[in-house]
């Protein structure tokens, strides 16, 4: 009785990967159609450089940028030469 179901079980593994080795392929689903993509509005802060943009209500153009850093020191407490 096991070496029936041993025989089955190496009779499945045996197919399966020799149907996924295969060309066989399902078909593609239906695709929907792209959309079109939306127009934007140009760039009215375009003028004053790369990265500035248009604070909504106002006529007002920033750019935000800036950086962090941080710094750390230490030492053993221990001076070397005479106090």
């Amino acid at each position: 009785m096991l070496k029936v179901g041993l025989i089955v079980v190496f009779g499945l593994i045996a197919t399966s990967m020799a149907l996924a080795q295969s060309d066989i392929r399902l078909p593609n689903a239906p695709r929907k159609p792209l959309e079109k993509p939306l127009k934007r509005a140009p760039n009215p802060c375009a003028a004053f450089g790369a990265g500035f943009v248009k604070v909504e209500g106002s006529d007002t153009c920033v750019r935000l940028g800036g950086s962090i850093s941080i710094g750390t020191g230490g030492g053993s407490g221990i001076r070397s030469g005479p106090r």
